[in-house]
């Protein structure tokens, strides 16, 4: 079994209830949800929206490839009415968004897909729910814990 670390997010409709469908999805559709977050609600980032965002991380075990998770999560995505995917630095308003931000120590770098997400360190709003649920697992490209991740000195990091 793989563990994997999902951020959720969404700013459209019932908020609350596009979470929880989610969820719902991944339990069906990747594997067992072991750990759901808190839910936090935060202002949108990297766009402009009168909506703010409803945020949250799960644990999964999943017997799927890191490949297999992205494409369910997509799937789940348009089966719940997304229609737009953020592209080069352009965000929209979205029923929902659903990013992997971890799998097991795996780290690749391929067109399809970035492991750890290139840009969770970057973000608040899936550090605090991820760190809540995962506070003692090591980052893979820094060898640190979350919990112990300064994210306010990982604004400009990339790799």
């Amino acid at each position: 079994m793989a563990i994997v670390y999902l951020g959720l997010g969404t700013n459209l409709g019932d908020k609350t209830a596009n979470l929880h469908t989610a969820v719902h999805q991944i339990e069906e559709k990747i594997g067992n949800v072991v750990s759901l977050s808190s839910i936090y609600e935060t202002a949108p980032w990297g766009f402009d929206s009168e909506n703010s965002f409803l945020n949250a991380a799960v644990r999964v075990e999943t017997t799927l490839s890191p490949q297999e998770v992205l494409h369910r999560t997509q799937e789940i995505e348009r089966s719940m009415g997304r229609t737009q995917k953020s592209e080069q630095g352009v965000y929209h308003d979205r029923v929902i968004d659903i990013d992997l931000l971890l799998y097991n120590k795996v780290v690749m770098h391929t067109s399809e897909l970035v492991l750890p997400h290139p840009l969770m360190l970057q973000r608040e709003f899936v550090m605090k729910p991820l760190v809540e649920i995962a506070p003692d697992v090591v980052h893979p490209v820094l060898g640190k814990k979350l919990g112990e991740i300064d994210i306010r000195v990982c604004l400009n990091l990339q790799w």
